[in-house]
């Protein structure tokens, strides 16, 4: 079980950890994408991760919910031609706000608190992981999409690259 209390804050600060994850992305001088966004666009890109997340902890895995979050997420960044490392990385940055969190401003001051923080800990692991899965499918979508469509790739050469099961893509 995930305390109330942390469920609650990422759900409720949400802007404050974007703002803990903008600050990270602008020490990231490898992030040149992220880096070229204003602070505005950025946090708005952000927020709404730990909303999910708080509702996730709170009632279970839904992976349609967060399936589509990170789809969308995927395809909107290839979309802004970001690269799926700079986009795999900003999620990672995303997991170590919350962890940081956790491990810092999160109250331990009992055992079953600090098991709590653990498991809590462990399900936000979780969720970046199948966030991670999901945003890479929409990201590959799209980029399939737009070698089919766009630049004339034939059917077998993009057979041949993307072994994902998009659902559009007949075998």
């Amino acid at each position: 079980m995930v305390d109330r209390i942390l469920i609650d804050t990422l759900n409720l600060k949400s802007q404050d950890f974007a703002v803990r994850w903008k600050d990270k992305i602008r020490r990231a001088s490898h992030l040149k994408h992220y880096n070229a966004l204003a602070d505005g666009p950025l946090l708005e890109s952000n927020a709404p991760m730990y909303s999910l997340l708080s509702r996730t902890l709170d009632r279970g895995f839904d992976r349609s919910l967060v399936g589509n979050f990170f789809v969308t997420l995927g395809k909107t960044r290839m979309e802004e031609e970001f690269p799926v490392s700079e986009i795999i990385y900003g999620i990672n940055l995303s997991q170590q706000t919350v962890i940081e969190y956790i491990m810092s401003d999160f109250v331990l001051d009992s055992p079953v608190r600090m098991y709590q923080a653990m498991g809590a800990i462990t399900h936000v692991a979780e969720f970046f992981i199948l966030g991670c899965f999901y945003l890479t499918k929409g990201f590959l979508e799209v980029t399939y999409t737009r070698m089919s469509k766009q630049d004339a790739v034939s059917e077998e050469l993009l057979r041949k690259y993307f072994k994902d099961d998009f659902f559009f893509k007949k075998d």
